[in-house]
């Protein structure tokens, strides 16, 4: 099991970025929200879907990440230079915590959840949950609860009731507004 942390200290491609992070009590979230600007980059980072290569990180690229509290998952969404959202990205995770130094982190249980705008939704790293149970790193229990976890997602997600896609257009749009997100 890999631990990440939101604020990518360690993500060499980076070359100068802005962090920020908020916590959030509403009804509508309870939980952490990170904004990670990408300011300069080494190169941008490209992914193919279904034969269709995306653009996922590069200058002016903004990654918002929802850690909603008691949850086994963390929602990225990122948005590009003009604030279309490129995708989703949803991580099955078996905890979530904070570092002494205020920077959210999860322990990735490896299955991963994509959708993307035009409404694809892919289920990723089933091979390497396997590998990573058979290697011992990920108890059966742990998997299980990456699968209940996922299964449950991309249910809400067919069922049009996953709420992060228009949590992430409304918490980076009113964030811009107040000013606590600099968009430069």
């Amino acid at each position: 099991m890999k631990r990440k942390f939101s604020d990518r200290a360690n993500w060499r491609r980076i070359l100068r970025r802005s962090y920020t992070c908020l916590a959030m009590d509403a009804d509508e979230f309870k939980g952490l929200v990170t904004f990670y600007r990408i300011h300069e980059l080494r190169e941008p980072l490209w992914k193919e879907y279904n034969g269709r290569k995306l653009c996922l990180a590069d200058r002016g690229y903004l990654w918002m990440q929802h850690f909603p509290r008691g949850e086994h998952f963390v929602v990225t969404t990122m948005f590009d230079d003009k604030n279309r959202v490129v995708q989703w990205y949803i991580d099955i995770c078996k905890t979530q915590g904070l570092t002494d130094q205020q920077v959210p982190w999860f322990d990735d249980l490896y299955l991963d959840v994509v959708v993307l705008p035009s409404g694809e939704v892919f289920l990723l790293d089933e091979d390497e949950l396997e590998e990573a149970v058979s290697q011992g790193t990920v108890t059966n229990k742990d998997a299980a609860l990456a699968r209940k976890t996922a299964g449950r997602l991309l249910s809400t997600i067919r069922n049009g009731r996953f709420r992060y896609f228009t949590l992430s257009l409304k918490h980076r749009k009113a964030l811009a507004q107040n000013g606590e997100l600099s968009e430069s």
